[in-house]
């Protein structure tokens, strides 16, 4: 199975529990595998399955939890 790697910058992460309610809804998107988030800098490492989701389908879950997220360069 090939895996896939993205960071993810996210806005609007100010605690513990923003930072729980990220990885939680990156964790609920099928395919995902690890997950790690930081609060400083605020972003999520995602490792996942490329054949069951996409990127676009993790901003998606941020966003919809209320933390828009986008790839970050680097």
């Amino acid at each position: 199975m090939e895996k896939a790697q993205v960071a993810l910058a996210i806005t609007g992460m100010t605690c513990g529990h923003c930072v729980a309610a990220v990885k939680k809804a990156l964790a609920a998107v099928p395919g995902v595998e690890e997950v790690e988030v930081t609060l400083a800098p605020p972003r999520a490492a995602v490792a996942f399955d490329p054949s069951r989701t996409t990127v676009e389908m993790l901003t998606k879950a941020t966003a919809e939890e209320g933390y828009p997220s986008s790839a970050a360069a680097g």
